[in-house]
């Protein structure tokens, strides 16, 4: 009778130590959603990639907390709707602790009350329309907002570039371009600049002729087409084929290689603001270039990468100074974030849960991205 109770006893340690082993090895698993096909496909691979990088550097240094960090990533297809889908998919069936996602702010602001409601955390890279941390409490973002990057063009667009007489076109289907252009506008007429033609399209459109001849007829010496890269570089090609051969400039929705690839030498001299630059001399972003390089066959980097990288290493960091990862305590400590130094600079959360950055103007020269200036808060 003791030698069985003896060997029940040892077995029962045994369980539960195995246990403990099994609950000590158990991955913290993070959602992520991004358009990783369709028409915004070069913003959520680049801003994937960084992301993922971000996990293989987390686990070759042991994880967080001793676990070893699991991403599940979906694809939203770059669709109107579909966001929202996957993200109540990656919360209710796949137990994810986190959500990671999206770059476009039309998508986030679908996916943020689904995360608000089940009280999950969400850090979006790159959305920077206001309206996304207004969803809730535990909505974040690592990237700076419209207010602030509508300003910078407009002293750019008055003080650098000398304009006084601009036209705006503007996407009425997307939150990011209506949001942008308002901003810009109202510091650019602030600062004594007139905007005398407002002219608009959709997500999608292709032909833009109609709005350009009526921006040309109204005497403008510079164009703000705060899009995304896709319908940038069709305004820009069509612009040029018309004779305006004057400034056109965007917001970071125009960073993408396809910007140029698409756009040729109609987007020669044209500029747009953005997170990051692969410029910086910093040895926290060249280190990231270099590993980014090696990972993934020589590419470089842009803004949506960085942004990628950073947001997974700060929602670790949270992990970190949580000291769990139940979505409670993570959500207070990403909201007591301060002075964490990631690739695309100094990150603090504000009170609503927004990310205070510098922001970097960037033209194209001779068929590649060059660095302009670098303009603070």
């Amino acid at each position: 009778m003791i030698q069985f109770l003896r060997t029940s006893l040892l077995t029962a340690f045994a369980s539960a130590l195995l246990a403990a082993g099994a609950i000590a090895q158990e991955t913290i698993k993070v959602g992520e959603f991004a358009s990783l096909t369709g028409k915004e496909a070069a913003f959520g691979q680049s801003s994937h990639k960084g992301t993922l990088l971000a996990v293989e550097d987390l686990n070759a240094a042991g994880g967080v907390l001793g676990r070893k960090i699991e991403l599940l990533t979906e694809d939203n297809q770059s669709k109107q709707g579909e966001s929202a889908t996957i993200v109540k998919k990656l919360i209710a069936r796949d137990k994810v602790v986190a959500i990671l996602g999206e770059v476009a702010s039309s998508r986030s602001l679908e996916a943020a009350p689904v995360c608000q409601a089940f009280k999950v955390p969400m850090i979006s890279p790159s959305s920077t329309n206001p309206a996304v941390t207004e969803k809730g409490n535990y909505i974040f973002r690592v990237c700076f907002i419209d207010p602030f990057q509508g300003v910078v063009m407009a002293k750019f667009a008055k003080n650098t570039l000398k304009l006084k007489k601009l036209g705006l076109l503007t996407s009425v289907s997307s939150a990011y371009s209506v949001g942008l252009a308002k901003y810009f506008k109202e510091r650019f007429i602030a600062d004594g600049g007139e905007v005398v033609i407002e002219q608009k399209f959709s997500e999608g459109d292709k032909d833009f002729k109609a709005q350009l001849t009526a921006i040309k007829a109204a005497g403008v010496d510079g164009i703000f087409a705060p899009g995304y890269y896709t319908e940038a570089a069709l305004i820009c090609q069509q612009a040029r084929g018309l004779g305006m051969n004057l400034p056109i400039f965007g917001g970071d929705g125009w960073e993408a290689p396809q910007l140029i690839e698409l756009g040729g030498s109609a987007v020669e001299g044209t500029y747009y603001s953005t997170h990051y630059t692969p410029e910086n001399s910093a040895p926290a972003v060249q280190d990231f270039v270099k590993k980014f390089r090696a990972r993934f066959d020589g590419e470089t980097p842009d803004a949506m990468a960085a942004l990628g990288y950073d947001s997974m290493m700060v929602l670790a960091d949270s992990i970190k100074r949580a000291g769990s990862a139940e979505r409670p305590k993570i959500r207070a400590a990403l909201a007591a974030t301060k002075d964490y130094q990631g690739v695309t600079g100094n990150t603090t959360m504000d009170a609503e849960r927004n990310a205070t950055k510098a922001a970097v103007v960037i033209t194209v020269k001779d068929g590649k991205f060059k660095f302009v200036e670098s303009v603070n808060p």
